[in-house]
């Protein structure tokens, strides 16, 4: 077994180059890989780690992987995760932002992606079944699950699964909690706060660039960037689809630093990388400040809410055992496995389901439940299969 870090960085570098799909597609990725292949990490943390980031702003694929890298690495771990995770969407968005600003156009992907999808979406599908199995053990929890599924699939609207979560939690503390007399108060266990090196790192580097003097132009923009996205992710909750609205209105309405088809093609490039379609904070930052503004811009949008997340995690683990914390997630759980199935058919459904794309989710599907293919392997098979056939 490599060491902790080594093994983080290593696993989240290779989810977040092959994770096309969405957030869904990268969840699918790390449980495919952390709970399933190397038993490191309990299906149950998991889904935790998505309850936790469906009620939290920001980037959700990201503030997962923040989770997932806490409990298993630390602040350390968490720092390691989503920087690999990020790196390779990072890295492909500037190479994109270039040619877009050299030559003025996107290079046509469309097959690529038709053969892509249902593969991501066989991936999304085949998770919800392996979830499904470990974590559905009743005639309520498949209730719960089915209509998750179904109204998650109806309404896109963010205040819908919102609804849904605390609707889940609701019914599984009146279905499953059983209060039991307490005989003697325990005490909480105090928290020891330790030094995270990289998040007071990045808070000093914050500080630095916002107290600059104004009169340096290049610090002044530095400063606008970071404080236009960081505020951005700590405002925006839902995943990344609801951020679009509030982009376009900040950054073409408001600073006007994009027109509305560049912030188009930002967003149809976001979509083009495997990562979060926040990483279109990416080619905004680069159009303003080459190299340091997209990254600047980059920082800003994933780090508050990481760092929102292990504070949260670090709350969440001192309550996790509970007896009421455990019947909410036993309703919280079948909640979000339906969601994932929810996700996977919206995928699958896109623009209509041809010969070709029910083909590819049949074989996809077959490859990873029966025969335990690895994701990043049929994820990209699937795009080259597209660029042949069509």
């Amino acid at each position: 077994m490599q060491p902790v870090p080594v093994y983080l960085f290593l696993t989240f570098l290779k989810i977040g180059a092959t994770s096309w799909g969405g957030f869904m597609s990268l969840i699918s990725m790390i449980q495919k890989k952390v709970v399933e292949k190397d038993r490191i990490l309990e299906n149950a943390r998991v889904l935790e780690g998505i309850s936790l980031a469906s009620v939290l702003p920001g980037p959700m694929a990201v503030n997962v992987v923040s989770f997932i890298g806490y409990q298993l690495g630390g602040w350390k771990g968490a720092f390691i995760s989503v920087t690999a995770v990020i790196l390779p969407s990072f890295v492909l968005m500037l190479v994109l932002s270039h040619f877009y600003f050299q030559y003025g156009d996107v290079p046509a992907m469309s097959h690529f992606f038709a053969g892509i999808l249902p593969a991501v979406a066989a991936i999304i599908i085949s998770v919800a079944i392996s979830m499904g199995r470990k974590n559905i053990s009743d005639v309520s929890q498949i209730l719960i699950a089915f209509a998750s599924c179904v109204v998650v699939f109806v309404s896109k609207s963010y205040f819908t699964t919102l609804a849904v979560l605390l609707v889940s939690a609701w019914a599984g503390y009146f279905i499953y909690f059983k209060r039991k007399p307490s005989t003697a108060l325990m005490e909480p266990a105090r928290w020891k706060p330790k030094i995270s090196y990289p998040a007071l790192l990045v808070l000093l580097l914050a500080i630095l660039l916002v107290a600059w003097p104004q009169s340096n132009p290049l610090a002044a923009l530095q400063r606008t960037i970071l404080l236009t996205f960081s505020g951005m992710s700590l405002t925006q909750f839902g995943g990344g689809y609801v951020i679009i609205p509030a982009m376009q209105k900040i950054i073409v309405d408001g600073h006007r630093w994009l027109s509305g088809r560049a912030f188009a093609d930002a967003i149809a490039m976001g979509q083009v990388t495997p990562g979060p379609i926040f990483i279109s904070a990416t080619f905004i930052g680069y159009k303003l400040a080459g190299f340091w503004g997209a990254l600047n811009a980059t920082i800003a949008i994933f780090t508050p809410t990481a760092i929102l997340t292990v504070i949260a995690a670090r709350f969440f683990n001192r309550i996790n055992q509970s007896a009421l914390v455990i019947a909410v997630f036993k309703g919280l759980r079948p909640a979000i496995i339906g969601m994932i199935v929810s996700a996977g058919i919206s995928i699958l459904w896109g623009d209509g389901i041809t010969w070709f794309s029910a083909a590819v989710f049949a074989a996809a599907l077959g490859a990873t439940i029966y025969f335990k293919t690895d994701p990043a392997l049929v994820v990209p098979a699937a795009g080259i299969l597209g660029l042949l056939i069509l």
